[in-house]
């Protein structure tokens, strides 16, 4: 039984268009892009890469064997002996047993690889809540700091007035 992987699409987004949650997702997002060897993205950019050069090296064997067929250029031995050790050297891809076992390895690796970025994106999400949250309850103890200095201040000043009138009343007396 052979199950599919389907692509989920996913977003990062800043609710509420604050400014410090704005630049929080921005940072958020350089992290993700940036992150060290072995990730999802690289490999899937390596992946890319070699493909495309591999592509390009089958499209240069190609017009070679053109043009040797074509007799526009003479055969070269050695480079036919090259190429025909290549294709010896190629797995025979028509055996069932050999391409299950194939696909089966490509799709655990991917499947540890998309899992670790996935693993590292909540992790970097989750690092961003607590900052937030730091961020807020220190807004927040500063405010009520603030509130209470006040209150000390209010409290002395009475202290001090109290103390002034009652300093009056003994003199009048």
């Amino acid at each position: 039984e052979w199950r599919a992987m389907t692509a989920q699409s996913s977003g990062i987004n800043a609710e509420y268009g604050e400014e410090a949650e704005e630049v929080g997702v921005e940072h958020l997002l350089r992290d993700i892009k940036d992150t060290t060897v072995g990730s999802l993205s690289q490999h899937l950019t390596t992946l890319v890469t070699a493909l495309k050069s591999l592509f390009s090296k089958l499209d240069d064997i190609s017009v070679y064997l053109g043009q040797v067929t074509d007799g526009t250029l003479p055969v070269n031995h050695p480079i036919i002996y090259q190429l025909q050790d290549v294709f010896n050297l190629l797995p025979n891809l028509n055996i069932p047993q050999l391409m299950d076992a194939f696909t089966v390895k490509t799709n655990d690796q991917n499947l540890v690889m998309y899992t670790a970025s996935i693993i590292r994106a909540v992790i970097a999400l989750h690092s961003l809540i607590n900052n937030k949250t730091s961020n807020c309850a220190a807004e927040k103890d500063g405010v009520k700091k603030v509130e209470v200095e006040k209150e000390d201040k209010e409290e002395k000043e009475k202290d001090t007035s109290k103390e002034d009138s009652n300093k009056k009343d003994v003199k009048s007396t």
